[in-house]
């Protein structure tokens, strides 16, 4: 009788629900490696199943992230907090499904739409998700650079033009095995997390307006440059690669392919998410907590710029620390992203297109796209071309969000594809309004144009 837990590649043949047979696994070099023995307890399976959940949470706190959170806080004081709530609301909810998708099919989410649709539509979605990654990178480049120049005096131009060595960090660790990557990840989050802690307690935020600030207000939706600030929190929050590569590395466990087997691979893979993303969810919110407590408070609304907040924040605060450990955290988070964008850019291009290139290879190609636009615009504009550049990729990613988000729905709410893993209707209802929050968002922005016209003439200025 076959093993259970053996049946990592399956054989020949089409599969209820699928146009084309599943393939090789992305990854491979790592897929079902990690092995959760049956006989483990609740507790030591958890610790076992987590460290997925905290890949796919960098990119929630990402330097992207920081741009938007600092523009709103300044700008409109504590007010958007419930845009990040919401945000990460939304994120915790499709991480799920991404989760679900990954152990019950097997196949991630670029290897989904590829099986499931005609190959020019797989096409041309794998072309939106590599804008969407490099996107994600320029951003990641974008606030390493600004970090290093911050810290250590390192002119941005070189700066972007060092990040392209993460590359072998990943490299290095994958090699070692995929518990080295989980556990870098969590002690820079960790250090991101320390660093905003103490920047509270400096800040001393007003109590009763953070717990104001979580509480939805329409003033979003009315105000069209809160509009905006909104959007690219919403771009910078819930990431469409993210998707793609937590429906990965969901695999990298090895437990049995058995109903009981999976639905337990779904009950942990699914708390490791959670508890993962609501830590994002604390820096995310202490971004905006800070600005809006050391910068609006006092008048200073136009603080949308790393660099800025960075000079202020010792003066205002009164704290000489306070400004270094604000660049450690950047510094950090930066790295952090890069090393699961990355590995996200290798699972698209694997899922998507079904080629095999050299990981490195894959790597330093995404790199090199984000790291010409970050040159150029910090040669020619300076700090302020690289603050709105930053911007500007989170509206990118936003506006690429639903070609990932409606796919992954529709796959998990087929019964044919999922069969009694089919995603339950009152978690198909969120899911449907959160790509409809989504994709209202974006309309409404794109017919509010004039916001991206004026960051464009910004840039090329």
């Amino acid at each position: 009788m076959n093993d259970p837990s053996a049946g990592d590649i399956p054989a020949p043949g089409h599969e209820p629900g699928w146009r084309s047979p599943r393939v090789r696994p992305s990854l491979e070099e790592v897929h079902r490696s990690i092995v959760v023995p049956k006989t483990l307890s609740f507790w030591k399976k958890m610790i076992a199943f987590s460290g997925p959940g905290y890949l796919v949470a960098v990119g929630y706190m990402d330097p992207g992230n920081w741009a938007t959170d600092l523009a709103g806080g300044s700008a409109f004081g504590y007010t958007l907090l419930c845009v990040i709530m919401l945000s990460n609301l939304m994120a915790i909810l499709l991480q799920a499904l991404c989760a679900r998708l990954g152990i019950v099919t097997g196949r991630d989410l670029a290897q989904a739409c590829r099986d499931h649709y005609s190959r020019p539509v797989a096409i041309s979605l794998w072309i939106l998700c590599e804008i969407a990654i490099c996107a994600c990178d320029l951003a990641e480049v974008i606030g390493s650079a600004i970090a290093l120049n911050l810290l250590f005096g390192i002119p941005l131009v070189l700066g972007v033009c060092i990040t392209a060595l993460d590359v072998l960090a990943v490299m290095y660790l994958q090699n070692k095995g995929f518990r080295y990557v989980e556990a870098l990840v969590v002690t820079l989050i960790l250090t991101i997390g320390g660093c905003f802690f103490a920047e509270i307690i400096f800040s001393r935020p007003e109590l009763g307006g953070v717990m104001k600030g979580f509480l939805p207000n329409s003033r979003v939706l009315a105000d069209q440059q809160m509009l905006y600030i909104a959007i690219g929190i919403l771009g910078a929050t819930v990431m469409p690669h993210n998707l793609y590569l937590h429906s990965s590395i969901v695999q990298t466990r090895k437990f049995d392919r058995t109903e009981d087997g999976k639905s337990e691979a779904i009950k942990f893979a699914t708390i490791d998410s959670t508890v993962a993303l609501l830590f994002a969810l604390f820096i995310n919110a202490s971004i905006l907590i800070v600005s809006a407590a050391t910068f609006h408070s006092r008048g200073q609304t136009e603080v949308a710029e790393i660099q800025d907040a960075f000079k202020l924040l010792s003066p205002m605060l009164g704290v000489p620390v306070a400004s270094a450990l604000f660049a450690l955290a950047l510094l950090a988070s930066g790295q952090n992203s890069t090393l699961t964008g990355t590995l996200a850019g290798q699972i698209v291009m694997e899922g998507f297109l079904n080629i095999r290139i050299r990981p490195w290879l894959r790597r330093l190609l995404t790199r090199s796209i984000a790291i010409i636009p970050a040159v150029i615009v910090s040669a020619i504009s300076g700090e302020s071309g690289t603050a709105q550049l930053l911007i500007f990729s989170q509206v990118v990613l936003s506006l690429q969000l639903s070609f990932a988000v409606i796919p992954l729905i529709l796959f998990t709410s087929d019964r044919k594809k999922m069969g009694k893993f089919v995603t339950p209707r009152w978690l198909l209802a969120l899911a449907w309004i959160t790509a409809t929050i989504i994709v209202i968002l974006n309309v409404k922005y794109l017919l509010d144009f004039s916001g991206l016209t004026g960051l464009f003439s910004r840039l090329i200025h």
